[in-house]
């Protein structure tokens, strides 16, 4: 049995290894004010990274009265299909959609109305979507800040007291009601959603002003859509740091994230989600790179796309 045993394990890591090296690290993300649309970049590593198609746009923004395309997530979804969401203005009450077989060819661009319900709601910022196998549909979540339901002062950031909200789809075509999923007493965006064993962990920034935070901090939940605990203290250091997107490679997290005034990108590993080592000296992006999200395909689809 104990023969069996080791085979049975040597063969998982063997095919472990194979997928591994079939596959290719993508990087969606936007540039300046994201008036030109997306741009990707790839990783074999998940530190050195380099620009497609010579850093310029894979689709131009056509959608909302701004045609933007910020903070861009792909998804591959159950479907076969890439999905992504995205900011289609800094205060619009709805986001961007749109699909692709081959993150070449995409779809026609579609807004998706997910706050039109609330008169007072006055963005929609950095869109993530999270599937959830076990439900068979898809959540997508973002950050509002609806005037007047948490107070905040007016001359501190514009007012902005944003929380996560979310909607469930199985199809991108019809979404459940717009609810509420994280609130905690403070200012929340960029929350991204990563399933991990029998728990989802959901990466945050911490907006709060005063006193200042504008760090990255962790919870979890057994849930996808609901029961989300407090806080972790901040994985990030002395600096101010948002749009949050992980991988876990061999067992190492590593969370990438915009360290925005200083006009770069900065990371940080862990093995076990508390103890937490600083790398932005170890990882290499491309020049004006701003927030993103981080998706594996496999070499085949890379092989496709522009170099």
């Amino acid at each position: 049995m104990k023969k069996i045993s080791s085979l049975v394990l040597l063969l998982m890591q063997v095919l472990y290894l194979r997928a591994q090296s079939d596959s290719v690290y993508l990087f969606a993300y936007f540039k300046n004010n994201g008036q030109d649309g997306l741009h990707l970049a790839y990783s074999h590593d998940g530190f050195k990274w380099s620009a497609l198609k010579k850093d310029s746009s894979f689709l131009q923004p056509t959608v909302a009265k701004d045609k933007l395309m910020r903070d861009p997530c792909i998804i591959r979804g159950a479907d076969g299909l890439f999905h992504m969401v995205w900011t289609v203005s800094w205060n619009d009450r709805g986001i961007g959609y749109a699909s692709s077989k081959d993150l070449i060819n995409w779809s026609e661009q579609r807004f998706i109305p997910v706050m039109m319900h609330e008169d007072s709601a006055r963005n929609c910022w950095a869109p993530e979507i999270t599937y959830d196998a076990k439900k068979q549909q898809y959540m997508i979540y973002w950050a509002t800040t609806i005037k007047g339901k948490y107070p905040a002062d007016p001359k501190v950031e514009n007012g902005y007291n944003h929380r996560m909200y979310y909607v469930l789809t199985k199809d991108f075509k019809t979404f459940s009601k717009t609810k509420l999923l994280y609130d905690k007493g403070f200012n929340v965006i960029d929350a991204s959603i990563v399933p991990n064993g029998k728990q989802f962990i959901m990466f945050l920034k911490d907006e709060t002003r005063e006193p200042v935070q504008k760090n990255i901090k962790i919870a979890t939940s057994k849930k996808l859509n609901s029961g989300y605990s407090e806080a972790s203290a901040p994985i990030t250091g002395n600096y101010w740091a948002e749009g949050p997107t992980t991988l876990k490679i061999n067992g190492t997290w590593i969370v990438y994230f915009d360290k925005y005034r200083d006009h770069k990108y900065g990371a940080v590993q862990s093995t076990d989600l508390k103890n937490w080592t600083d790398i932005s000296d170890k990882i290499s992006l491309p020049s004006g790179i701003r927030h993103g999200t981080i998706l594996t395909i496999s070499k085949a689809a890379f092989e496709l796309l522009p170099k």
